[in-house]
């Protein structure tokens, strides 16, 4: 009878396991990119690949120095291929390659990108308003990126459970900006359009509102509830939202986009209101001809130049291998006030304002 004998894969995890001093258990951990290896035993681990004369898993390849890989949800909100432009020319200015990944409905998902960009041998992705941005997904993914070794930076959402850099607007200091100023106007009876609460960005303009509420006009959170209307980061999202608010009787509506915005000024119109003489409009994002619609809007403008450097410099020095703590960078918005945003007298006849 002829002996048994251990399957290539065994004899091969030994070989690599002896070679490197490590138990067998680790060696599969390093090549099947799982987290919770040190970076020296994973060096460790290829390397005994490499002098035992075995092919490297694709993924844990030598990284392409010139690709950067930009994971985006969509291009349709003009917000986000604004971020990519500046990101884009921030790489580029530094000899890197953006290599955009888009999303789309029925389309690829943020890990598949995530992988196909990892397989291509990145030196290093950037996710803008990404999984990390909802507090129900599993946050093992990016420990996972940080098991294969592959650096990362966050935009826009926050989560304490990732080692990470996150690059964020001030979403509490937007909202304070855009209540004060309709409050200045007279408006006291002021709607929040936004999208599903599960988002980091959501949760934190809910808090900013509620609070800039009390504080500007004496409404307690729990009289803002009512005030809160949650919808989809879409046209047809604000033009939904808005409409219930101003059946509750608001007499102005703040965005948590422009794309929302110009939803909120059609479900005004369809109402037969007008926008600014019976209701004001303030959106978020301050978009790219967003200055030019009719009529121009009144906005919260998005860091997006110092936001989107921030984020390049911050991946290029965890590439260059002086990473910064894990930590989040905010970013102050700015108002910019157009033709949007009114005195309350002329919402007065519904009964809902001033």
């Amino acid at each position: 009878m002829r002996p048994v004998q251990s399957s290539p894969m065994t004899a091969r995890l030994a070989d690599i396991a002896a070679q490197a001093g490590v138990s067998e258990a680790t060696v599969s951990r390093v090549l099947n990119g799982k987290p919770g290896v040190a970076a020296a035993t994973r060096e460790s681990v290829l390397a005994a690949l490499d002098v035992l004369g075995y092919e490297r898993p694709v993924r844990l390849r030598q990284r392409s120095a010139g690709l950067v890989g930009l994971i985006t949800p969509e291009l349709e909100n003009p917000i986000f291929p604004a971020l990519a432009q500046v990101i884009g020319q921030a790489l580029t200015r530094q000899g890197y390659t953006p290599v955009l990944a888009t999303q789309t409905p029925g389309g690829s998902t943020e890990d598949e990108l995530t992988e196909m960009l990892v397989d291509r041998g990145v030196a290093g992705i950037i996710f803008v308003s990404g999984l990390h941005a909802d507090t129900s997904a599993d946050m093992q993914r990016y420990d996972q990126l940080h098991g294969q070794g592959v650096p990362f930076v966050l935009v826009d959402g926050y989560s304490p459970k990732v080692r990470a850099t996150f690059i964020s607007p001030d979403d509490r200091a937007a909202m304070l900006l855009a209540v004060t100023h309709l409050a200045s106007l007279g408006h006291t009876r002021i709607g929040l359009a936004l999208g599903p609460k599960r988002f980091v960005p959501v949760l934190r303009k809910i808090e900013g509102f509620q609070r800039a509420m009390q504080e500007q006009l004496g409404v307690a959170p729990e009289k803002s509830e009512e005030l809160i209307q949650h919808s989809l980061y879409t046209l047809e999202g604000g033009q939904a939202a808005a409409g219930a608010l101003i059946e509750r009787g608001c007499t102005a509506v703040v965005c948590a986009s422009d794309m929302m915005a110009l939803g909120a000024i059609r479900a005004a119109r369809q109402q037969g209101l007008a926008v600014p003489r019976d209701i004001s409009v303030v959106g978020f994002d301050d978009s790219t001809l967003i200055a030019f619609t009719d009529p121009p809007l009144t906005t919260i403008r998005k860091p997006v130049q110092s936001m989107g450097q921030a984020a390049v410099r911050a991946l290029l020095e965890e590439i260059g291998g002086t990473p910064a703590p894990p930590s989040e960078f905010v970013f102050l918005p700015e108002l910019v006030v157009r033709g949007s945003t009114a005195s309350a007298h002329g919402a007065g006849a519904r009964g809902g304002g001033t």
